[in-house]
């Protein structure tokens, strides 16, 4: 069982599979959110660069019900977005430097040191190399 948590990042595609319920993922991060949501006091973060990722393929497709789910979803009373400013892009580009992650990972990254989360929760592994904060690898078809 991971560990309980006050404020829990979502990367964009946790977000995706989430809404949108068609990858092996989806399951396993609507578990991870509704065991870290059953705490009160707790919350979800995420950047305002996941709306920009979510939005692409909806947009795209003209898919209006898609777009009016992430709407739904990205303005829930739990989940906080959070705007990318100078302090999360000096951040992100260390991050780059250390660990090579491409700019889109790095910013995620940054943006949940910045906003002091307790885990980023993400389908790559690639991401455990950054040791400044916890991250938790979802799997497809794992239950927490």
């Amino acid at each position: 069982m991971a560990r309980a948590v006050k404020r829990l990042y979502l990367e964009a595609s946790c977000i995706i599979y989430l809404t949108e319920g068609t990858s092996a993922f989806t399951s396993p991060i609507r578990d991870r959110i509704r065991e870290h949501l059953d705490a009160p006091a707790s919350r979800l973060v995420t950047s305002l660069r996941s709306l920009l990722e979510c939005r692409v393929r909806p947009l795209r497709e003209r898919d209006d019900a898609v777009l009016a789910a992430y709407d739904d979803l990205l303005g829930a009373e739990r989940l906080e977005v959070i705007d990318i400013n100078a302090a999360i892009i000096e951040r992100a580009t260390e991050l780059r430097v250390r660990y090579g992650f491409k700019t889109p990972d790095a910013l995620h990254l940054a943006t949940a040191i910045d906003q002091n989360t307790d885990a980023v929760l993400t389908g790559d592994t690639d991401w455990l190399r950054c040791v400044e904060i916890a991250v938790e690898v979802i799997k497809p078809g794992t239950t927490h």
